[in-house]
């Protein structure tokens, strides 16, 4: 058999590259619509939002909604997710799994916090609840709210940062941002 000339496989290698460059744009375009603005729980019905929904119009007002914008994951906003964990655990030291979380969590639930220029927890939404844990989520809300408000975020502002909740069947959590990892077994 005789081994493709010098002219096909640079055909081939530029068909591959096209392919390749092709599938990287249809990648991250769908990546940018998981970043459109709106509150994707009322659009797919999977998230819950512990609170009545900000997207309601004022009774009287023309049909204009508040869009919801999470803050991107910038160094800032990695920074100050921790800085909002630290005041949890402080708040909730004996509420706090010690070691590493089981293999098998009872509920990871990603939670959505709006926080004002002052750290004030505006809402509580989440974009992941355990269908099996329902409990779960609005103790979550309850917590978050309790510990109200959270450190100033500084030049940072009101945003929505989102976070991991590792939840114990004891009612114990870690928030993924401070989270001593999982055991193997």
């Amino acid at each position: 058999m005789q081994a493709p000339s010098r002219t096909t496989r640079t055909k081939r290698t530029k068909r591959s590259v096209g392919r390749l460059t092709l599938l990287a744009a249809a990648v991250a375009l769908s990546a940018c619509s998981l970043l459109k603005p709106g509150d994707k729980a009322a659009e797919s019905g999977a998230g819950a939002s512990a609170t009545s929904p900000a997207d309601e119009a004022a009774p009287g007002s023309r049909d204009v909604s508040t869009v919801r914008l999470i803050t991107a994951q910038t160094p800032a906003v990695r920074t100050y997710r921790k800085i909002g964990a630290r005041h949890i655990y402080n708040k909730y030291a004996s509420r706090i799994y010690k070691g590493k979380i089981p293999p098998l969590v009872y509920a990871v639930v990603v939670v959505e916090t709006d926080i004002d220029a002052n750290g004030k927890v505006m809402n509580v939404f989440f974009s992941r609840t355990p269908s099996h844990a329902p409990e779960v989520a609005p103790m979550i809300a309850e917590l978050i709210k309790a510990t109200s408000p959270l450190p100033s975020p500084g030049k940072l502002g009101a945003h929505t940062y989102v976070d991991t909740w590792l939840w114990d069947k004891s009612g114990n959590f870690q928030i993924d941002s401070l989270t001593l990892g999982q055991r193997s077994r």
